[in-house]
């Protein structure tokens, strides 16, 4: 729901006859010798949908013309208008982990001799929040924002006539509107969102499964059964579970001891499940 508006653009929005419009370019001029305006006080608030032709001028911008345009009308929507519509937040939460990724590569490029001690900071630098912050007013994506809240435009402004002082960065001197840095975190966010992902099918939460060792334990408290690791992974490269003295499962895997005790695991589940006449809810193998 949008801000009401304050007394001041209450009394004075629109102007009712002659008078109050004098009034408002005496206080106008008045303003202007100190170094305000009317338009500074009472800041035009933003709450309307992006036009299409907005949206285009942003897809100009940064390079990439959009598949789906609503993801690139939520990267651009503050949180203040999220009783509206989505605002940036889920997509600022994607685009703060891409920059991160793809400053990591590219760091990982320019200096192949250099250790990951120093690689950090680096990448540090290069992601924090002025740094993103001066690639927002850089571009004029601030000015796309959708917002209610006036104050947002004041800070951006603030940080703008300060940046000059400090080309490169402050180091910590300036204080930085965290939604300038956001809004650069949802847009990249929106366009990886909206690019096929690498990693599809994605395992969802109904398909996500615990691991073998896992299942078996949980299974064996539940029922009160008693397990025993018994290791011959340095003899033979296998891994053998006993549940109640009895061997149940089996699991062989010379090069990496983790991967026989997850099959020796699963073989004693399968088993255990059996035995006992319960859901099996593992769907793979993984003696496979």
């Amino acid at each position: 729901m949008a801000s009401s508006p304050s007394w001041l653009q209450s009394l004075f929005s629109p102007a009712k006859n002659r008078w109050t419009a004098l009034f408002i370019n005496s206080l106008s001029e008045r303003l202007r010798k100190y170094g305000f305006s009317v338009d500074s006080v009472m800041p035009e608030v933003k709450d309307t949908e992006p036009s299409v032709k907005s949206l285009r001028e942003v897809e100009k911008i940064i390079g990439y013309n959009f598949n789906n345009q609503s993801l690139l009308q939520e990267a651009l929507t503050h949180i203040s208008c999220k009783k509206k519509s989505g605002s940036y937040e889920r997509l600022e939460y994607v685009g703060d982990a891409v920059i991160n990724l793809m400053i990591t590569k590219q760091l990982f490029s320019m200096y192949p001799n250099l250790p990951t001690g120093q690689l950090s900071p680096l990448r540090a630098a290069n992601v924090d929040k002025e740094k993103l912050a001066r690639a927002a007013v850089k571009h004029n994506l601030h000015k796309y924002l959708r917002h209610t809240q006036p104050l947002l435009r004041k800070q951006a402004q603030a940080f703008i006539n300060t940046v000059p002082k400090y080309p490169l960065h402050s180091y910590g001197m300036i204080d930085v509107p965290k939604f300038l840095s956001d809004i650069v975190e949802s847009t990249v966010g929106a366009v990886f969102i909206d690019t096929k992902g690498l990693l599809d099918p994605i395992i969802t939460s109904e398909m996500l499964q615990k691991n073998p060792a896992q299942k078996l334990n949980e299974i064996c408290q539940k029922h009160r059964l008693q397990v025993h690791v018994k290791d011959l992974w340095l003899r033979e490269g296998a891994v053998e579970v006993y549940v109640n003295d009895q061997l149940c499962g089996r699991g062989k895997y010379r090069l990496r001891k983790e991967i026989a005790m997850n099959r020796a695991a699963h073989d004693a589940y399968r088993n255990i499940v059996m035995s006992l006449g319960v859901k099996d809810s593992s769907n793979g193998d993984a003696n496979s």
